[in-house]
């Protein structure tokens, strides 16, 4: 009855997805490449400081191998590979980036067994102890198959560990308008708030209903004053749902690309 329950009330939330993401004014579009990368890059003063402040995220992801190395791990969303120097040199590590300039030129490509540009590419087959994600979450339009399919790739036992912005709540929106938004007016002249809403399609809050949906067991923290007041929440969870995230997939298979 619990689980039939679940699904009714996630039901709302599924049908907002696959989501479409606001196209960019010209303008913006413009400049989209060269400011993505150097957020991710930690090229301006702002994107730097916001750098030195998610360090608590890729330590949240890392604190079970920090405790005692897993096995093999899939990363959602990798980007500049910035988690690597937080993770396990001996545990094979596989990425999904669909950005190839963004790790192209990382040191630690190296250790990055297999890249995939979309978690569907993935062999069915592999398994992994810890399917991880930084900051990637929020920006996935068809995220409800992602998670199931990070569901499914998990191994007996494995865990799910993911850290986001807490998008949709006060102290995050003032954090980045008084930080990146302001730095971005004073040298474009143009409101940040457009590129946010491009790149963020999910709130925190969605994200961890649909991860609760999928996990029979989920643990949150926060980085702030509870989550509602926070800057950043980690989210990890065991125990996936194998009959939720296979009609997940099925259910959305046909949609956009997975990352």
């Amino acid at each position: 009855m619990r689980s039939r329950g679940r699904r009714s009330e996630v039901e709302p939330l599924l049908s907002r997805f696959p989501k479409t993401r606001p196209i960019l004014p010209e303008r913006f579009a413009e400049i989209y490449a060269r400011q993505y990368k150097a957020n991710r890059s930690g090229e301006t003063m702002a994107a730097s400081l916001s750098q030195r402040i998610e360090r608590w995220l890729h330590r949240q992801v890392a604190a079970d191998v920090r405790q005692a190395p897993g096995g093999p791990t899939l990363e959602l969303g990798a980007g500049t590979l910035n988690q690597l120097p937080y993770e396990s040199l001996s545990a094979p590590y596989d990425v999904i980036e669909p950005f190839t300039e963004l790790y192209a030129d990382s040191p630690h490509r190296a250790r990055v067994r297999d890249v995939y540009a979309d978690i569907a590419e993935v062999p069915a087959d592999r398994r992994y102890a810890r399917i991880t994600s930084v900051a990637a979450l929020e920006h996935i339009s068809d995220l409800p198959q992602v998670l199931a399919r990070a569901a499914l790739l998990l191994e007996r036992g494995g865990v799910f560990r993911a850290a986001i912005p807490s998008e949709g709540g006060l102290l995050w929106t003032l954090g980045w308008m008084c930080t990146t938004g302001l730095e971005f007016r004073l040298r474009h002249g143009l409101d940040y708030g457009v590129l946010m809403r491009h790149e963020h399609v999910n709130t925190a809050a969605e994200i961890e209903a649909l991860v609760g949906a999928l996990f029979e067991t989920v643990e949150i923290r926060a980085f702030g004053l509870g989550r509602q007041l926070s800057l950043y929440r980690f989210i990890g969870a065991r125990n996936p749902r194998l009959d939720v995230a296979a009609a997940w997939v099925s259910r959305f298979s046909a949609g956009n690309g997975a990352a």
